[in-house]
């Protein structure tokens, strides 16, 4: 109404139990042709159709790396194309990509500007698009239903804590597929078992991270401190501060970290179980790293497509006390993903709730107490099943 638009409700149906769907039909008109199109752009993305399908419009990419005028922008929800008179599933759905088309094929999918080729044909403006948002059911099991809010510190810990844990329990036994997307604080806090734990326990598939971790967590093993602060005390150590250093330089003389495993100079930790595991893992470059170590991507493009490449046909993502880390694998993956945020600053929560990844639960907590908690909790399910 706010764009000079009105409406009117034609059908309501309220499903009465539970697994009923409730169904709504609703006619949505602008004053004038302006209006229409502004008011399309608003609500196409929250799954509304055209009174009149008609095909989607494409135009060639003026040069490599360019999109043209006008291209439809995606969201990371379930997105269809209507063409050449059929309905075709966009195929690798993110957020704020754009849709090149396969005309031979009849095939679509999501595209981001670095992978667009001159000639690609690209979807513009709205008509022809469909997109689908996740049911919200109204069962009242599984964390993602157990959350009423999508972030808060005021909740039943432990209730919490054994919701996620038989959801990751379930998921596992049916051969989903899980990702780890870690922070430093982890190692810090003193919760790298409880990771590594459930890396040797078979209930992570890829860990997602940074170069921070993978030292921090050489570092624990091979001088019991991070950030020279013994794990064990929890008092600085004697020039405690260049233990991190020292952690990178035993891993260059090794070669890198898997090298490190295969001679005996890793002997436990994350980085050491997932080596053990042969469970992937992929450490993403910045500017604040030391060394950094010779397995991390110093390249961000290189990073973000191996990302990209792991998180293929992933079910659900832990993000553990990492900011930058969890909005930029969240803005990766389609809303029918899973996603399980936590951090003890709330402001890193509310940011990738923000930034589009409204399928997220957050959770506001100390990852120290959190995850050997949810470890211990896992491993009970196991024990009893």
């Amino acid at each position: 109404m706010e764009l000079g638009g009105d409406f009117d409700t034609i059908e309501f149906k309220v499903g009465k139990h539970k697994t009923s769907q409730s169904y709504a039909r609703i006619l949505v008109k602008g004053k004038n042709p302006q209006h229409l199109d502004d008011i399309l752009d608003e609500i196409i993305p929250l799954g509304a159709v055209p009174f009149e399908v008609t095909e989607v419009t494409v135009a060639p990419a003026p040069a490599n790396m360019v999109f043209p005028d006008d291209f439809y922008s995606t969201t990371n929800n379930p997105t269809q194309i209507f063409y050449k008179n059929k309905w075709i599933l966009v195929e690798g759905t993110m957020m704020d990509k754009v849709v090149v088309v396969d005309s031979k094929n009849k095939k679509a999918q999501c595209k981001p500007i670095r992978d667009v080729k001159k000639g690609d044909l690209i979807v513009i403006g709205e008509e022809g698009v469909h997109v689908k948002p996740p049911e919200r059911s109204r069962e009242n099991t599984g964390i993602f239903r157990f959350m009423s809010s999508g972030s808060s510190s005021e909740k039943p810990a432990m209730a919490v804590i054994r919701q996620i844990a038989k959801d990751v329990y379930k998921l596992k036994k049916s051969n989903g597929k899980i990702a780890v997307v870690a922070g430093p604080a982890l190692v810090h806090t003193g919760a790298a078992a409880a990771l590594a734990t459930l890396i040797r326990e078979g209930f992570v598939d890829v860990l997602l991270s940074g170069n921070a971790l993978a030292v921090h967590d050489v570092e624990g093993d091979l001088m019991k401190t991070s950030l020279g602060i013994s794990l064990q005390k929890a008092t600085p150590a004697i020039r405690g501060c260049r233990n991190h250093l020292v952690a990178i330089n035993e891993i260059f003389k090794a070669g890198n970290l898997k090298e490190a495993v295969k001679k005996g100079v890793l002997k436990s930790g994350i980085i050491y179980e997932c080596v053990k595991k042969g469970v992937p893992y992929v450490l993403a470059g910045s500017i604040r790293d030391d060394g950094p170590l010779p397995d991390v991507i110093t390249d961000a493009v290189i990073a973000q497509n191996e990302y990209k490449k792991q998180l293929k046909d992933v079910n659900m993502v832990l993000m553990l006390a990492s900011t930058l880390h969890a909005i930029g694998v969240g803005n990766m993956l389609p809303s029918t993903v899973k996603l399980v945020c936590l951090d003890i600053n709330p402001a890193s929560v509310t940011k990738l709730l923000d930034r589009g990844s409204t399928q997220a639960v957050g959770l506001v907590s100390d990852i120290g107490t959190f995850l050997p908690l949810l470890s211990q909790e896992i491993q009970k399910l196991t024990k009893n099943n």
